[in-house]
């Protein structure tokens, strides 16, 4: 991402249980390795917000999971649009992760990622305005 960003887009999955949210850990192949983030990627040409997450879930992780919301919009420090989905998944799932794209896949509470200083800088923003309010998600308290 860092060339040719002009026209890219890009979808985030935000899944949460039991008061956690899905994390990866970027492989070592991708860009910012070893970051910690929220799993999503680009929009291919024509396709809909919906069915990006849809797929990217599926490359990332190997699970399926079915758009509930768009929660939010924002724009990467490089300049790429992202839009922010809340995913519900399977009860019953197994990770499948992508070695090229994830090292490590797992839960981690609110605090926990705020916590963290190897946290993807647009996944910092997009908690800071979850904590301020801006963003509505259906969470159990803490």
């Amino acid at each position: 991402m860092n060339s040719g960003t002009a026209g890219r887009r890009g979808v985030v999955a935000v899944a949460v249980r039991q008061s956690c949210f899905l994390v990866i850990r970027r492989s070592e192949f991708v860009v910012a390795p070893g970051k910690y983030c929220f799993p999503g990627g680009g929009i291919a040409e024509n396709e809909c917000e919906e069915r990006a997450v849809i797929r990217e879930m599926r490359e990332e992780v190997g699970v399926d999971v079915r758009p509930i919301c768009r929660l939010w919009r924002s724009v990467t420090p490089w300049g790429v649009p992202l839009a922010w989905w809340h995913v519900e998944m399977p009860a019953e799932f197994i990770f499948r992760p992508n070695p090229d794209e994830v090292a490590s896949v797992g839960w981690m509470t609110l605090e926990e990622l705020v916590a963290r200083n190897d946290l993807l800088e647009s996944n910092q923003h997009f908690l800071a305005a979850l904590r301020r309010g801006e963003i509505l998600l259906d969470m159990p308290p803490s």
